[in-house]
């Protein structure tokens, strides 16, 4: 009896942490008429601010979290920082796999890239805060990254291909970098801003 009743606890106990375990912040992926959170595009300030580390994730966090994903899946993008919408936190949402309603989408808090592949990739990117200009950018190809997900939990992951690019694209607009500072053909550049109404002054050009 004393044994049964320890396996009971134990399972008990096993299901409470899978319970805890488990994320918080599954929205629908379907867009939405009128999201709460604005996108910023190129040209405003709030872009253009580091963002500040977040203290203690809490279900404020994971409400941002919410919103900022409702925000994203609506402008049908596959990566989302919070500069973006005006909020200066470390925090980045990344879904690659916007097809699938059952795939959780990635959140990183107070992300930090800990290594990089030796590979280097030229790929064409796009940004929701630049829409329509589409450019050739050279990023590093894997990237080993340290963060917090939606419960404060430590994580560590590598990535590679889209997800890497996605996750450095995005870690970028927390040092306020926007992919255009990093494109390197600037006849490209200056024609794709001005056929989608973006002036080359709010570019900054990496060294």
């Amino acid at each position: 009896m004393n044994e049964i009743s320890t396996l009971a606890r134990s399972f008990a106990q096993l299901a409470r942490n899978a319970e805890k375990d488990k994320s918080s912040i599954a929205i629908s992926k379907e867009p939405i008429e009128d999201p709460s959170l604005e996108i910023h595009t190129l040209g405003n300030r709030a872009l253009r601010q580091e963002a500040r580390r977040i203290a203690k994730v809490d279900e404020s966090i994971r409400e941002l979290t919410r919103e900022m994903l409702r925000s994203m899946y609506s402008a049908k993008g596959i990566g989302l920082a919070a500069p973006q919408v005006g909020i200066n936190k470390q925090l980045l949402v990344i879904d690659t796999d916007l097809e699938t309603p059952s795939t959780p989408p990635l959140v990183l808090i107070n992300p930090e890239i800990i290594a990089f592949g030796a590979s280097l990739e030229t790929y064409e990117e796009g940004c929701l805060s630049i829409p329509g200009v589409y450019l050739d950018v050279i990023r590093p190809s894997s990237i080993k990254v340290s963060f917090r997900d939606e419960m404060g939990r430590p994580k560590k992951m590598n990535a590679d291909g889209l997800l890497a690019r996605c996750i450095q694209h995005e870690m970028d607009h927390l040092k306020g970098v926007l992919f255009v500072d990093r494109v390197k053909n600037e006849e490209d550049l200056s024609r794709e801003l001005k056929e989608h109404g973006f002036e080359q002054k709010d570019v900054r050009a990496l060294c």
